[in-house]
């Protein structure tokens, strides 16, 4: 496959060294570039615990209050939200506010990816996460649905930097290999988002006050925490691992020679129009996004989930314990899910499709058993979570089987546009005719998980027919001896050779590089 990289323009002939700006390569080039390396195991292994330590702590939190706050709305709803005759709402704008929240995530996904590619990326998140807190304590000084509308779209707008933030900063400083697992770890506080609602709810519950209402404390409890880790995040979260401030100079080498395996760099803080063009044209970049599409609207779930478990016949203070147990499921199917993706060799689709199988038939069960029988329809319910899991896979395999940061950044956006466009579509079918059994909207839930599950299969596919085609060719040569020109103190000019991962190449020009199954 032929070329445009700016390597190629500047090479002039055989007998010339090519050449490229220094614009155009991985900023992990400016700490490799002429250096012959050799990593040590050790070494690499005790850089990749210290990252741990200093980036999943802080992920794994900000991750837990971003899921907890936007589930707010749903958890409100069995705190009296939807019968309060002060702050009251119907059960149609109540949906409408779900749909709010992903259509202003749709409208702003591209210009928060923008973001991310020109500015630091941890600060970046921080200041989003910051309005979101904001916004969030605002939820209680709403008192129509035009207020809430307000609200509900500054959250919308601030989440679209969060998750592909992560998924760029996973992919930074962690290994392919590595990667899939990193993912589910702050993924899973989902789970434990839910937990931390639930009992917070439950407590609010027993808040004795005139002035505000059970929800409205839950609001500003959960605004108030976030606000904090907003604060914490913006002077401890990197935005590389080239200016890592917790890493010396030599384990910052140390971690970007890691992740050279990947094949995919670090990050380049230029806009590159040929990377953007191939994204667009790439067939992985839009099985992806109908996944994410499509995967997304039984994302209402976790919305309607309080709602159904009360359709089932439990009463408020049930439900709003009950839904403790909601976080536990879904922590314990992302953790084995994510473990099996990354043990299971060439496995990341099976294993996915493997939960979408166990969460259709809870979804069955939940349309057949009999409305008398409600423990088995919570615990049929509770089976259906693990259709949350594939997701997961998913984002880290975005991640792992794209190069070049312009493409990688216009991939993420692609996808959590299609993220945004399921979830917006997905309140819709909640219907109040429905209730409380909802059977269209089970039904609904087990087709979109089928479809996603054969998507996920085709994927796989394409990538293997995509490997195999790339084995046919031979080596790739073209990338070996490329250098760039770097001005010394003295005023000298020398040449240095880029190591191939480090030009910032796609995984489309780089015919070396192998798609992960």
């Amino acid at each position: 496959m032929e070329s445009d990289s700016s390597i190629e323009k500047r090479s002039v002939d055989e007998t010339t060294k090519p050449h490229i700006a220094t614009q155009d390569v991985d900023v992990a080039a400016e700490l490799t570039a002429g250096k012959d390396f050799v990593l040590d195991p050790a070494e690499a292994a005790r850089v990749r615990r210290k990252i741990d330590w200093h980036l999943m702590p802080l992920m794994c939190i900000l991750y837990m209050m971003q899921f907890a706050d936007k589930t707010t709305l749903g958890q409100s709803a069995v705190l009296g939200l939807l019968t309060s005759p002060k702050h009251h709402i119907t059960q149609s704008q109540f949906n409408w506010l779900g749909t709010i929240f992903y259509l202003f995530f749709l409208g702003f996904e591209w210009p928060q990816n923008l973001a991310l590619q020109y500015l630091p990326v941890g600060k970046w998140m921080s200041l989003n996460i910051l309005i979101w807190a904001i916004a969030l304590l605002c939820h209680a000084a709403a008192t129509n649905f035009g207020g809430f509308f307000a609200c509900r779209a500054f959250l919308g707008i601030c989440e679209g930097a969060i998750t592909p933030g992560f998924m760029i900063v996973t992919s930074m400083f962690y290994t392919r290999q590595e990667q899939t697992q990193r993912v589910g770890y702050w993924f899973l506080m989902n789970g434990a988002a839910i937990i931390l609602l639930g009992l917070v709810a439950y407590g609010t519950l027993h808040i004795n006050s005139t002035v505000l209402e059970a929800w409205q404390w839950l609001m500003i409890i959960t605004g108030i925490i976030t606000f904090v880790v907003a604060i914490l995040f913006w002077f401890f979260f990197p935005d590389s691992p080239a200016n890592a401030w917790f890493l010396t100079p030599e384990e910052r080498v140390i971690a970007i020679e890691r992740i050279k395996v990947n094949q995919a760099g670090v990050e380049n803080k230029h806009f590159k129009v040929e990377q953007f063009v191939e994204c667009l044209k790439d067939p992985k970049t839009w099985l992806f996004f109908f996944f994410s599409a499509i995967s997304n609207v039984t994302n209402s779930l976790s919305n309607q989930r309080q709602l159904i478990v009360a359709g089932f016949g439990f009463n408020p203070l049930q439900t709003t314990l009950l839904g403790c147990v909601d976080g536990v499921v879904e922590i314990i199917v992302i953790f084995c899910t994510v473990t099996s993706a990354t043990y299971w060799k060439n496995g990341r689709a099976y294993s996915a499709v493997l939960a979408y199988c166990v969460a259709i038939l809870g979804s069955i069960l939940v349309n057949t058993l009999p409305s008398s029988d409600r423990v088995g329809l919570l615990f049929s319910y509770w089976i259906s979570v693990t259709s949350i899991a594939p997701f997961v896979v998913m984002l880290a395999w975005v991640g792992s089987t794209t190069a070049g940061h312009t493409k990688r950044l216009t991939t993420n956006a692609i996808v959590m546009i299609g993220y945004a466009v399921g979830n917006a579509a997905g309140p819709q079918y909640w219907e109040k005719k429905y209730q409380p059994r909802n059977h269209v909207p089970w039904l609904i839930l087990s087709i979109c998980w089928a479809v996603s599950a054969l998507l996920l299969l085709a994927t796989r596919f394409y990538l293997a027919w995509e490997n195999a085609r790339r084995e046919r060719e031979g080596p790739d040569t073209r990338y070996d001896d490329v250098y760039v020109t770097e001005k010394l103190p003295d005023g000298s000019l020398v040449d240095k050779k880029v190591d191939k991962a480090f030009l910032d190449l796609t995984d489309m020009q780089n015919r070396d590089y192998r798609y992960v199954l």
